[in-house]
């Protein structure tokens, strides 16, 4: 050793172990290191203080470790020692162990060895920070570089594979950065894999990102050539394409009724089969008509009054209320009920329709299911055969009618708002570039629970069943409206099916190349099975109790100093923390220009009342 690295060596050396107590290690700091700043090579550096990392030789090892406290110890004074002007104040640290810089120059997390009591401490240099920060150990790896490491004017490059094949949570207030990185994470992915393979990735690379807010609408925002979906409930804009046979099926239209699972379900199977068979036969609108002609002949031959009445009601929900020439239609006007002989009969003629069946043809609801058409509208179709299945199950005892007309009348209730946000005439692909966004901003509070998860649920199953080597990133903008585990707006049994088909996504779909990005301020509320679930955190300002809560019981790997400074982080400045990375780093992310930035700044004053010249 030369002399110019034993001068380098005294400068940094700042002090010694004096105690181990498993990854907890004690450094006493030697008398004359306890200034603020040090000179080294026409350099200042900055000396050891809580939160900065420290190294410790062992060997051939460089042992690195983050400062989580120090204190003041004093020297008990030998007996008859008289007065001193020695100070016996000592300087401890307590330093917790990250991680190890190994024989070839990298750094390695995790604790391969501990130090010895008396192995020197030394203030670590750039260089051995930029060696704890390099996450990657091959250069042709795909990176992202959205950050600086808080502290030091350098980015950080974070490998593609580790990060993006992974599920990953964005957590923190409102006005902390989280669009931003959000943002920022997906516009750096892109432009990575593009530059590898523009073709491939367009062709097995799909991304697709749930907008509560419209924040990530502009045009330039996240990539130019995104396609975007405005949803809109209460008018007519963008319609998600939607083919027939993707709506019927038994859990899609499961979620658009919001169905219960053992009286409901069964029922929707029952008519999507029944639908299936008549609109796969030779004739379907025959088929319709001679199925609605059984029904009415069992109707007028019921003698339980009150499920023949509400059978006829049921006839009235499936034929049109009004005739060609626009005037209400009355289909029970020439018939009547007998109490006495609990029958039907037709007025004018007094003839009883259970012991004469063959006046049934002549009655006027006979005649207009005789001429009944099939509707345009596919949701108007399964709705008036949902109807005949309640008809022909109450005809046959099979079903109570209070059991299963609520799941009618909420597919009935969202009718409206489903043909607004989907059009199921449409054979177009839902992928009109491989990076969506659905702009869920005007869509009702109902639909804002149900679309993502028929949609998410409907991309999952297809990405499942494909069995090709491509991945499909599902990505979730304030993700408490639709992970929330507090929502008392829904059926307990609805809540749970929302949660559990997230859930198995989140559980099993890495799998089949599929992820899953949150994003949200309040990570309370989300499922702790969701949030648990994800590999890489990035953790902005969290003031709120409960919050902070979920994160250290979510996040086990943050130490102790790094999560107490959650509350205190700037705006733009997150912990990111992970398997992409070996120990929890801080990390400035970088502002986005203008047309690139997400449409979430604060509103300002200033600019809405400017100053008057």
């Amino acid at each position: 050793m030369n002399v110019a690295d034993l001068t380098r060596n005294a400068v940094l050396r700042v002090g010694e172990v004096v105690g181990v107590e498993g990854r907890r290690i004690f450094v006493l700091v030697d008398k004359n290191k306890n200034l603020s700043d040090m000179f080294l090579d026409g350099q200042i550096l900055r000396n050891l203080s809580v939160n900065s990392y420290i190294e410790i030789r062992k060997g051939f090892l460089s042992l690195i470790g983050r400062v989580e406290g120090e204190k003041i110890e004093e020297d008990v004074p030998t007996p008859g020692g008289g007065f001193e002007t020695i100070n016996r104040n000592r300087r401890v640290l307590t330093v917790a162990l990250s991680g190890f810089i190994n024989e070839n120059g990298f750094f390695t997390g995790g604790t391969k060895e501990l130090p010895l009591i008396g192995n020197e401490a030394y203030i670590v240099t750039s260089e051995t920070i930029s060696q704890v920060h390099n996450l990657t150990q091959d250069e042709d790896v795909p990176c992202v570089t959205i950050a600086t490491v808080e502290g030091h004017d350098f980015d950080i490059a974070i490998p593609v594979d580790g990060l993006f094949n992974s599920h990953i949570a964005i957590f923190g207030n409102t006005g902390s950065g989280k669009s931003n990185t959000l943002a920022s994470l997906y516009q750096e992915f892109i432009r990575s894999l593009r530059l590898r393979n523009a073709a491939v990735f367009s062709e097995q690379v799909r991304i697709l990102i749930f907008d509560f807010n419209g924040e990530f609408t502009e045009p330039n925002c996240i990539w130019s050539k995104k396609h975007v979906y405005n949803l809109s409930t209460g008018s007519d804009l963008d319609k998600l394409p939607m083919r027939e046979d993707a709506i019927l099926n038994l859990e899609v239209v499961s979620i658009l009724a919001d169905a219960t699972e053992k009286t409901q379900k069964p029922f929707l199977r029952r008519a999507i089969r029944f639908y299936q068979k008549v609109m796969h036969s030779d004739d379907p609108e025959d088929y319709l008509r001679n199925t609605l002609k059984r029904r009415v002949t069992d109707l007028f031959q019921m003698s339980d009054k009150v499920r023949a009445f509400l059978v006829l009601d049921y006839f009235r929900e499936i034929l049109p209320a009004e005739d060609n020439e626009g005037n209400p239609t009355d289909i029970a006007s020439d018939v009547s009920w007998h109490n006495k002989c609990s029958e039907f009969f037709i007025k004018q003629t007094n003839e009883y329709l259970t012991s004469h069946p063959e006046h049934i043809p002549t009655t006027k609801l006979y005649q207009l299911v005789a001429n009944v058409e099939l509707e345009t509208s596919l949701l108007s179709r399964v709705l008036a055969f949902l109807y005949l299945q309640l008809i022909s199950d109450i005809v046959s005892n099979r079903a109570q009618n209070e059991h299963v007309v609520h799941v009618i009348n909420r597919l009935k209730a969202r009718k409206d708002d489903i043909d607004r946000v989907f059009d199921m005439d449409s054979d177009d692909s839902f992928w009109k570039s491989n990076v969506v966004v659905v702009n869920l901003s005007n869509v009702n509070l109902e639909m804002r629970k149900t679309l993502p998860l028929l949609l998410a649920k409907k991309l999952y199953t297809e990405q499942k069943d494909s069995g090709q080597n491509g991945s499909l990133s599902i990505v979730i903008d304030e993700a408490h409206n639709i992970l929330s585990t507090e929502s008392f707006r829904e059926a307990e049994n609805w809540k749970d099916y929302r949660l559990e088909t997230f859930e198995e996504i989140i559980k099993e779909g890495r799998k089949f190349g599929v992820f899953v990005t949150i994003s949200s301020q309040r990570p309370n509320d989300i499922s702790p099975t969701i949030t648990s679930q994800a590999h890489n955190y990035f953790i902005h300002r969290l003031l709120n109790e409960r919050d902070l809560k979920a994160i250290a019981s979510a996040v086990s790997y943050i130490d102790r100093v790094t999560e107490e400074s959650i509350p205190s982080l700037p705006t733009g400045t997150c912990i990111f923390s992970g398997i992409a990375s070996p120990m929890p780093l801080k990390l400035n992310v970088k502002a986005l220009p203008d047309p690139a930035r997400p449409r979430s700044a604060t509103r300002k004053f200033a600019d809405i009342v400017p100053p008057d010249w």
